[in-house]
């Protein structure tokens, strides 16, 4: 999303962050660090962290990728937010409704598929948050 959304000069405020604690602190999977490298990104950096009470305050929207961590988010709104919590491929035309697939207990192919999902609702959020 940083990518796509300095390629169209926007300047947002961008963050990821898990709904479990399963990983925190830990780098970001081997796997989407070698897709990202691909595409020109080092996460090298980055380490998880789980989603907390101000996020919903601190940011405008809060993207899911799956149904699941819709459902998860949707419980830890808490009174006063202000984000808007939204399925991330529900802005991508045709894919309303769909979860992006989770590729952890898959190969490295399923990496780059995740990655071309993510890339397609980037590049509709860029649109979306140009007009």
């Amino acid at each position: 999303m940083r990518l796509a959304a300095e390629g169209e000069g926007l300047d947002l405020h961008l963050d990821s962050a898990a709904t479990a604690s399963y990983h925190i602190g830990k780098p970001i999977d081997e796997r989407s660090q070698i897709v990202a490298r691909k595409h020109g990104i080092d996460l090298s950096h980055r380490r998880a962290r789980q989603v907390n009470v101000e996020d919903f305050r601190r940011f405008t929207h809060i993207f899911a990728l799956d149904k699941g961590n819709l459902a998860a988010l949707r419980q830890l709104v808490p009174a006063g937010a202000t984000a808007r919590v939204e399925l991330l491929l529900d802005n991508v035309p045709g894919r309303a409704g769909e979860s992006v697939a989770d590729p952890y207990f898959s190969d490295q192919d399923a990496f780059d598929i995740t990655w071309a999902d993510v890339a397609a609702a980037a590049a509709a959020l860029v649109e979306r948050f140009s007009r």
